[in-house]
This record gives structure tokens, sequence and C-alpha cells, in this order.
């Protein structure tokens, strides 16, 4: 029996290119609001996504655990649930409608339910949180359990919507929390950590679990989404994470840790209290984190991070252009991107550049130009995307006239161009092999000796880089035909 059970709408088995890949990490942020609701005296059960094949796995959780209340609570944390995927959001309407038949009341928080709440409920959600949910959900919770729900002791709860009359009500927002430290931990003993463990090193060889240091982001990039945390960020203190790191070492001995911060060591001289109390605690445990070229410029962090354990670090290039930065409001620069990756190198740190193309003003220089860059670099690894307009930012603000009849990815690589840029979304999924078989040969070729393991692969490699090099031009010909000869040229004036 619970009194509670949570889940989060992200399946990995509906996300193809993700279900092989197999990084599979635990929803964090619903084991932050089921910890949050088990310390306010509830019982607690989770129905974990990330290991089951359908929503309709649901029924038998429901029959298990019975609760009076079900929460959809996506973990935020998670870039993938942050792309609002289509697969993903019928998946939650399916969840919803599942429990409201099993009798439960149905709270969904997430951002996509945030940008979208007419449809949660008109797919049987009975509240929606807006914003940072964890002391929401804990009021709203309080409330059903204690059969208190009225008009007057909704209108209390901050951060939330519902329905009155057939009209959508939402309450005044809700202040995000300052003070993270508060906060208990995680719940892992919500999953089958044994379960992932075996997954992990079935396939990958070792065994990664994730953290988070901090909530928000103070930076501008105007195609980042923010409806959870608008544009401040708090962090928890070295001291907590490490503790944490040092619960996490002696119940599940993880040999990798992700820390899953949309940006990591925000807050000025983080980075080096974390390298200096990790080391004086003994739990040292290699990860991986994303940071900004500039951030990893200031304070010597790249080397408190080496110092403190780090394996890798994503940063986010997004281009090799700096007209391309600047249009995105970035805030960093193409010698910054330069400067960080070597001394990342330098500290034996694997760097690797998030890309992004199809932006608004991108031309074909600008491709080359992006190219060019992961060309002389040379990052250990890549991950490329095409612009994504995500309600709620000056990006999709600036293309809201272009955009097309689909405005959400239905998996995570679906690579659709959904406003008018300057190729195809053929071109940019022909661009994506393109750019990365270009980019896994000449790191072949270049490091043979360091790569000995995976020289096997070559040979697909550079016959994948011909072929769609060939079918890139031929692309870009088609392309400009159509361009040209869409083009109008008015008539000559009559005299």
């Amino acid at each position: 029996m619970a009194d509670v059970l949570f889940a989060n709408s992200y399946f990995l088995k509906h996300d193809p290119k993700e279900y092989r890949a197999m990084n599979l990490y635990a929803p964090l942020g619903t084991l932050y609001a089921a910890a949050y609701i088990k310390s306010k005296g509830y019982e607690t059960a989770l129905f974990d996504t990330m290991l089951a094949d359908s929503e309709e796995d649901l029924k038998a959780e429901l029959s298990r655990h019975n609760p009076q209340v079900m929460v959809i609570y996506d973990d935020v944390f998670n870039y993938l649930t942050k792309m609002c995927l289509s697969r993903m959001r019928e998946a939650a309407f399916r969840m919803s409608e599942i429990a409201k038949e099993h009798g439960c009341k149905v709270i969904v928080s997430g951002s996509d339910s945030a940008d979208h709440i007419e449809k949660y409920f008109n797919r049987s959600a009975d509240y929606v949180i807006c914003g940072e949910g964890e002391i929401t959900l804990g009021e709203l919770i309080g409330t059903i359990a204690r059969n208190e729900v009225t008009k007057q002791s909704l209108t209390q709860i901050y951060g939330l919507a519902y329905i009155e009359n057939g009209n959508i009500v939402r309450t005044a927002s809700r202040k995000v929390l300052k003070e993270l430290d508060t906060l208990p931990y995680p719940d892992w003993s919500l999953i089958d950590v044994e379960r992932y463990r075996q997954l992990w090193l079935k396939h990958h060889g070792y065994f990664s679990m994730n953290l988070v240091t901090t909530r928000g982001c103070p930076f501008h990039c105007n195609w980042c989404a923010k409806p959870i945390y608008g544009q401040v960020y708090n962090s928890h203190s070295p001291e907590y994470i490490v503790n944490e790191m040092k619960m996490l070492k002696e119940k599940y001995s993880p040999d990798h840790i992700w820390f899953c911060d949309d940006i990591f060591g925000l807050k000025p001289g983080w980075t080096a209290s974390f390298s200096e109390t990790v080391n004086k605690e003994n739990v040292k445990v290699p990860f991986k984190c994303l940071s900004r070229a500039d951030l990893l410029l200031k304070e010597d962090n790249i080397t408190h991070l080496a110092n403190s354990g780090c394996e890798s670090v994503w940063m986010g290039a997004e281009s090799g252009s700096q007209k391309i930065l600047d249009a995105m409001d970035k805030g960093t620069t193409i010698e910054q991107i330069h400067e960080s990756t070597h001394l990342l190198k330098k500290h034996g740190i694997k760097t690797c550049f998030f890309l992004q193309f199809g932006y608004t003003e991108e031309t074909l220089e600008e491709i080359k130009q992006t190219i060019r860059l992961v060309n002389e670099l040379m990052p250990d690894d890549i991950g490329i995307s095409v612009s994504y307009p995500l309600p709620g930012t000056k990006f999709y603000e600036r293309v809201a006239a272009q955009m097309k009849t689909k405005q959400n990815w239905e998996v995570s690589d679906d690579f659709e161009m959904m406003f008018d840029g300057e190729y195809s979304t053929e071109y940019y999924r022909i661009l994506h092999k393109f750019v990365h078989k270009q980019f896994r040969s000449r790191q072949l070729l270049s490091e043979p000796l360091k790569r000995f393991k995976s020289l096997w692969k070559l040979p697909f490699y550079l016959l994948g880089w011909m072929w769609y090099g060939i079918k890139l031009k031929r692309q870009e010909r088609t392309e400009s035909i159509t361009r040209n000869s869409n083009v109008v040229i008015p008539a000559k004036a009559g005299i």
C-alpha cells in the first residue's frame, strides 16, 4: 500500500536512439519529490518508466499499491525530458487516464505540462503544478489527504493550476527554493538500483549514477526554455553534495557519476570548494558534467575539475560562427571555445561539444565554420541537434510566424525543422550523419593507437563520410535550384 504513486513521463523504450545507447539514469527530479513527500509522513512508491515496457504496465503498479494520488512528476534535470517530446506527452496522457480509471487524483508536474496546461486537463489530470514542484506538491497532497479541497484552500497553494466551473484557474506563482540543502536526498530506495547496475555493466562495462548540484541557469541563450526555474539559479553546498556522494558510494558503489546540472559549478568559488571537500572526505568518483567555455576559464575551474575527479566535460559550443553565437545570445566566443578545449585536454579531461545547426541566419558558410571548428579542435565526442523552438523563448517568438503544424519532436533524434530554416529537414538529417561519420573517421585516423579497439569501425565510417558527403552536395544543389526557382523577379517598370 502507498498513499502516493509517482511516475515520470519519459519511457526509455519509447525513444529508440536512447534505448540503443542505454545511458540509463534514474528520474532524479521525481526521486527528489518522492523523498520530500515521504518526509511529510506519506507512504510513497514509484512506477519507474525508465525500466517499463509501456504505459499499460502502470495498471499492475496501481493494483499493487492502491494509491489515493498519482503524481506524474517529470525529471526536469534530464535534458531528454526538457525536450518535451510528443511521444512522452502521449505517455503522460495515457498514464493519467489509467490512474483516473483506478480512482486516483492525478497531479502532473513538468516543463511540458506547464506549457500546455489545457491539454493535460483534457486528458484526465486534476491538477498541474507550475514551477518548482516539491513544496506545492506537499501542500496539495496534504489538502487532499485531509479531505479539505475547497476553493479557498486551493487558492492558498501557490504554483498550482486546476479546473473550476469549467475554467482553468492558476494561483499565484511560487518563488523557487533558495536553500536547497533543506531538501532531503533523492529517495534511491524507490528504484531497482541493481537492475540499473546490470544494464550499465552489460552495455558500458561500468555503472553510472546521476546527481545534481544546482537548479536553474542565469544565462540568456535565447533558445533555452526555462518554464520551471526562470532566469535564476540556486546551488546546493559542496558539503551537501559530497555527503550525498559518500552515501551513494557506501550503499551502491557507482563507478561513475553524471552531474546533470544545466551548468556545473555556477556559483563563484564552488568548484574549488567542492574539489577541496571531495578530496578531504576521500569520496572522489570519476564524473562528467556540463559547462560553458567562458565559465571554464574562470577561477582556475579546469584545474579544480581535474583535481575533483572530472573525467569529461560537455561544453555548449553550439556553433563555429561568432555571428550565430551572438544571434543566440550565447555570451561566449570562438576564442573561448578554443582556449577552454586546449586547457581541458592539457589536464587530461575529455572534451565533448554540443552542436546546433539550423539556427536563423545560418547559411552554408556558418555550417562550414562549425565543421571546421570540430576538425580543428577534435573533441572526444560530439552531440548534434537542430534548432528547436520551445514556448516561452525569444527564439520561439522570433520564428513563430514560420512555425509549421508539428511543434514538438516525437523522439529525441527526430531532427524535424519546425520552422522555415535555410535548408529542409532532409538536409539537416543528412548533415547530421555526414558530420558524425567525418568526425569518427578523423578521430580514428588521428589516434589509431589510443582507439585501437575501435579501428574495425574505420571502413564503415570512411564509407559513410564519403556517401553522406555525396548526398549532402546533391541535396544542397537540389535545394539551391528550388530556392532560386521560387525567387520572384519584379517586372521592369514601363516608360
